[in-house]
Parts: structure tokens; sequence; C-alpha cells
């Protein structure tokens, strides 16, 4: 029995009434170079909201039928929605924190094509065309707050977490809340909705009546993170590199939770900022944190950086076990830190401009077999160089775990092949066996296949 809604017609409020005939026709256009299919994915995806999927290629084949159209008539902009998941309505009427997601969708889609992507206006082979791009789809997506100070806490962390770990990570985010600290995340479930629920009910006893929850993703991932019931600003960039590169410059402050790959790759994309030689002495602070039993994760995390990247990667991170109000304590002072060094270099308290990002960590990585097996992960480079090459392998493991053009070329083509010095592909091997035992690569993977092989030999 078909239990989706069959059709529906929403209509737009704000700037979206006032798209035109061009930017319909885009969002209906169904071509390689439309945006149809794209626009399909990630309304899906934010329709599917609070599911316990997380395969990006089996929530397409589970809504074969879904589709959407955009019509711009003469008084403004109708969206035309067939076979939506049914738990996306009450009554016959869409949830209105999903309106709004998929609005969200809807105007970064196209600006990004049309402003950023095609438009020529910034050179995206060079790094500062590129921060200047994220800058004006922040911009556009009203995430840059002017003359408000640093608050803006980011939380990484898994998806596929034990019960315990998403009560801590609430509980973070309650005493976050109290103390009047915003929260950013990659919007999805697990650790990325905890610290928002948490801060939710942190704000209301504090009567601050300006929480921020901001969610940030791109098309690729959010069928396996869809916007949780809590992100109140969203905003999808157009690839990973984009997303994490706002991470860093729209937050003040991270905390990173336990994973699984995708926290490893924002953990080592972190890691090739700090790690950077001009970038010392900007004060960014960073706290691992967890529940009593998260101890041991984040132990083989660390043993991890420091076979690989050494005892200086690991002096940047300091991890606070089973101590929620400590690390929001810590959080608060440092934002004073922060607040202290933006203005004393006249740098924007809503964007770090002063952090050096290289082009290398800046393009899209597109994770091919090809690309992987010739990832250079070898130590004849600087760390941070070596960070980032390292982050681009777990950007591959995600893909293939989670992202249905991932998914998509492991059935094809089987398993990446991931190789390099053999100290770094023992330890590379040692953690990801760690994260399967721990069931931390997948939703319900109770027998999780590997989309990779770690390569041992030279």
């Amino acid at each position: 029995m078909n239990t989706d809604i069959s059709e529906v017609i929403i209509r737009p409020e704000g700037s979206l009434q006032i798209l035109s005939y061009q930017e319909a026709e885009q969002l209906c256009d169904a071509s390689h170079t439309g945006l149809n299919e794209l626009l399909r994915q990630c309304a899906l995806a934010v329709l599917n909201t609070g599911s316990d999927e997380d395969n990006g290629l089996a929530l397409l084949k589970k809504y074969q039928q879904f589709a959407i159209k955009v019509s711009a008539k003469g008084r403004g902009v109708q969206i035309i929605i067939q076979n939506a998941p049914r738990h996306a309505f009450v009554d016959n009427q869409l949830i209105v924190g999903l309106k709004e997601h998929l609005y969200a969708v809807i105007r970064d889609l196209i600006y990004a094509q049309n402003d950023v992507l095609e438009s020529g206006q910034f050179d995206l082979n060079r790094s500062h065309g590129i921060t200047n791009a994220i800058f004006h789809l922040a911009r556009n997506a009203q995430l840059l707050k002017a003359d408000t100070p640093p608050n803006i806490v980011v939380c990484w962390g898994g998806h596929s977490i034990p019960e315990e770990e998403y009560q801590y990570s609430k509980h973070l985010g309650y005493e976050l809340g109290l103390r009047n600290l915003d929260i950013c995340t990659g919007c999805g479930p697990g650790i990325m909705k905890g610290p928002m629920k948490g801060a939710l009910l942190g704000h209301g006893k504090q009567r601050y009546k300006k929480g921020r929850y901001i969610g940030i993703s791109e098309p690729g991932i959010i069928a396996a993170e869809a916007p949780n019931a809590f992100v109140t600003e969203l905003c999808i960039m157009p690839d990973i590199e984009k997303r994490l590169e706002a991470f860093v410059r729209l937050g003040h402050g991270i905390i990173i939770f336990p994973g699984g790959a995708g926290t490893m790759e924002e953990l080592l994309y972190l890691l090739s900022i700090l790690l950077h030689p001009e970038n010392q002495g900007i004060p960014l602070p960073v706290v691992l944190t967890g529940n009593a039993a998260s101890r041991d994760y984040f132990n083989a995390v660390l043993e991890f950086i420091g076979d690989t990247l050494g005892t200086e990667a690991c002096a940047l991170l300091e991890v606070i076990i089973d101590h929620p109000r400590d690390v929001a304590t810590k959080l608060k002072y440092a934002m004073e830190t922060v607040r202290q060094d933006r203005k004393a270099s006249s740098d924007a308290y809503y964007f770090n401009w002063r952090l050096t990002l290289e082009l290398d960590q800046q393009q899209p990585f597109i994770p091919t077999h090809e690309n992987m097996a010739n990832l250079n992960l070898h130590k004849n480079q600087s760390s941070y160089q070596l960070a980032s090459q390292l982050r681009k392998a777990f950007s591959g493991i995600v893909a293939g775990n989670v992202k249905a053009d991932g998914i998509r070329q492991i059935e094809e083509h089987g398993p990446f092949r991931i190789r390099g010095d053999k100290e770094i592909m023992r330890a590379m091997d040692k953690l990801l066996q760690k994260f399967v035992g721990q069931k931390r690569m997948k939703l319900n993977a109770s027998d999780y296949n590997p989309c990779y092989t770690i390569v041992h030999h030279d």
C-alpha cells in the first residue's frame, strides 16, 4: 500500500516568491546541466528527516516516484511535490520547519549555480576566490550577523552513535545554551542534533531569544545527514570542501565528539589548517570530548594522529572526558580571547578571513578509484600537507559509505584501494577497524561491508 502524499502545491514566502522564469526552468531542467536532479535529491532528503536511513542511493531507490517541480506564475511561484514521504506531513500539511528547509535548498542551489559557480565573478582556481565565494554563499543565506560578539560553537561528531553519546552531546549543548552560546553543526542526526536540542533548553532557561541553530550541509551528504528539526538556519554549500571551510570561517570554537570516518575527515581538515605555519597564533579553541565510555575512542584517535602527523598535531588538541560543564565554561571564556584577537587585527567577528588555506585544501576532491589510489599518503611532505591528504582518504570512505555516487562506484568497481607508507597504512587500518567494531561507519550497520581496502605494502 502506497502511503506517500500523491501531490502537494506549496507557495513559497519571502524572496522565493519572486523567482524568475529562468530560475524556475533551471530547477525543472532534468538534463545534466540543469538543477532538477540535484533539487530532487536534496528535497527528498529534507522531507525524509527523522528516518534512520543513511544510504543516499537506497533513499533514491525507495522513492523512485518522488518528483518536484517549480512553476513561476505571474503573481508568484508554486512548488509542486509528488509522492513525498508521508511522515513529512501532519494532516496532509507539510511541517513548517521542513518547508523552511526546502526553501533554503532552492535558494542555495540557485544562488550557487548562477551567482557563484557559473557567474565568472569568482576565480575558483585561486584560494582567495574560493574563500570569497563561501563568504557570498553564507551572506546570501543570512548566516553573517554584524555587530554580534563571537559566540558560535561548531560541533562535529558522528550520526551513527550509541544513545549514551547522544545524551552526553545533548547535556553539553544544554551547558553551552546556559552560557548563551550558539550552535553550528552539520545539521544531521546524532551528534549534529544533540547539542542543538540541549542548547534550545539552555537558551530557554536563560530567556535568550537570539539563539541560533545553524546547519551547514552539501548536496552529496544531505541524504545521509538530513537536516534535523532543530536547525533554524540551513545553508547548502556546493561541495564538502566549501562546507568544511564555512565551518572554520563562521565558527569561533570547535567541539569534536566521537564519530566515524566523517568526523575524522573533519578533524584532519582542521589539523591541516592549524598545522599551517601562517595560522600559528590565531585563536581557534578546539576540544575533543565525550562521555566516560568514549575515552578509548579518543585514545585511538590520538594514537592515529601521533603515528601519522606527530606530537605537534596532538599538542593542538585538548581532550576533556565526561565533564560537559568544564567544556562549556572553557568555550565561553575562549570567546573573549577570540573577540580580543579579532578586534586587535580588525578582522570580522562573523567571518574569519585571516586563516590561511592552501588551494589543495579547498578545491573539490572527487573520490574516484584512481584519485583514491593516487593520494600521497607518505611522510615526504609537511604535516599540514599530509593531514590534507589523509582528509581526502577519509572523505572517499564517507562517499563510499553513504553518498549515492560513491556507493554506485563501489558497486561497479569494488572497494577503493588506499596505499601509502607502511606506518601510515597500519595506523589507518587499526583506527578503521576500531570504528567498524564500534559500529560507527553507518547507521544500523550490524554487518558492515568496507568500501575500502588498505594496502600495507609500499
